[in-house]
């Protein structure tokens, strides 16, 4: 990850402190891949005992049409505001100790991961409900559209994130 996605347009900082970033707000944008054993080792903590990932992949079809890749924009400011409130009303709402979100901007090729989360608690089911959860609440609140390209034409199709 090495840029930072503010406002409406990117700042070039190490990579150091764009994990620095998404680790102190828990959510980030990036049009980088995404390290997740960086992001698990950043969760890590003695006073948990269940780690829950989720890792949203581009598949090669959707809707039986050959999918070649996907363009993901997003309104970066306010997904970042977004996602750092969903980030805590997690925390809030489930007895976790800790959650990170990235979801990827820009193009991305069949395979590459698209969105990461990951929760830390004292116990799996709260791991689990709460990975769950920011996966859903992410796909339903914010701002990202996805542009699907397909092998067997030039056309493309706009998607909601949720579609």
């Amino acid at each position: 990850m090495n840029a930072l996605h503010t406002g409406s347009s990117t700042i070039s900082i190490s990579e150091d402190q764009a994990y620095q970033t998404v680790i102190a707000s828990g959510f980030a944008l990036t049009d980088r891949a995404i390290d997740d054993r960086r992001l698990k080792h950043a969760l890590m903590s003695d006073t948990c005992g269940a780690l829950a990932t989720f890792e949203g992949w581009v598949r090669n079809h959707n809707n039986a049409r050959p999918v070649s890749k996907l363009t993901y924009y997003g309104y970066e400011q306010l997904a970042l505001n977004q996602g750092k409130k969903l980030i805590e009303q997690a925390k809030a709402q489930f007895d976790i100790e800790n959650a990170i979100a990235v979801h990827r901007i820009g193009d991305l090729a069949i395979g590459e991961m698209a969105v990461w989360i990951g929760v830390v608690a004292a116990h799996r089911y709260p791991a689990f409900d709460t990975c769950r959860w920011l996966l859903d609440a992410i796909k339903a609140d914010i701002p990202v559209w996805k542009q699907e390209f397909y092998a067997d034409s030039t056309e493309s199709l706009w998607l909601s994130n949720n579609g």
